[in-house]
């Protein structure tokens, strides 16, 4: 496992922290925490099972164990960390069952919630798709060029967001955030250095088309189609690695 700066530390070594966490009053350092083991953990940085050793992670990201604690119970949440007792911490394993739970859940709560969108979104959340689409196509994803996967994926996630932001749920959103990272976790860690078997760009586009043109069937259809080709993707690697 490749560590950068700031890297979490699990049970097999150390690694000092080359950036601090202040309290600015709009991000608490335990929320900044979040989000910085989150990211580590959808990219495969952490891998799925390993131990989380809090000594070494304090020391690591030079934090006292309150807001360590508080991050690492938000994860657990998330479904990224689990806690045993007697065992502590530790990154959630990855399995076929579990993928294709996520899977289905994505293709049936994401479609509503664009159904949704596309009934009560404005005009803006309209514009606000497209600008999405936009920079999501011309942003450059080489497999060869790792450096351009992180950008990519950013905006990737702000694609799938964004068509689904218009629905006015909060609950439903805050849902569907945390199964796009579930999956996110899978398609990152092993699809990064594949180029796929499909025109991607192709389906983020009619997808975001139909969502402007409030074509809720054929909308909502390429959307579950798309979910479902990338869980059809995964599972098939998972199967080549021996992960049952």
């Amino acid at each position: 496992m490749q560590s950068g700066p700031g890297s979490l530390i699990l049970e097999s070594g150390a690694e000092a922290a080359t950036s601090s966490f202040l309290d600015d009053g709009k991000n608490t350092i335990a929320s900044q925490l979040v989000s910085r083991l989150r990211e580590a953990i959808i990219s495969g940085q952490l891998e799925a099972g390993s131990k989380i050793n809090l000594d070494r992670a304090k020391q690591s990201f030079n934090v006292s164990l309150s807001p360590l604690r508080e991050a690492l119970a938000r994860l657990i949440s998330d479904g990224l960390v689990e806690f045993e007792d007697n065992r502590g911490y530790r990154v959630s394993p990855v399995s076929l069952s579990n993928l294709e739970e996520i899977t289905s859940l994505r293709e049936e709560f994401e479609t509503y919630a664009l159904r949704e969108s596309m009934r009560v979104g404005d005009v803006e959340w309209e514009g606000n798709v497209m600008r999405a689409l936009h920079r999501l196509n011309r942003t450059e994803r080489d497999a060869a060029k790792p450096e351009t996967l992180e950008q990519w994926e950013a905006v990737h996630r702000e694609f799938h967001l964004t068509l689904i932001s218009g629905c006015r749920k909060p609950l439903l959103l805050s849902f569907c955030k945390t199964m796009l990272n579930l999956n996110d976790r899978y398609r990152r860690t092993f699809l990064t250095r594949t180029s796929g078997d499909r025109n991607v760009s192709v389906e983020h586009s009619e997808i975001a088309q139909g969502t402007v043109a409030r074509d809720m069937e054929y909308a909502c259809d390429r959307l579950r189609e798309h979910i479902h080709r990338t869980g059809t993707n995964l599972r098939r690697h998972l199967a080549e690695k021996g992960i049952a």
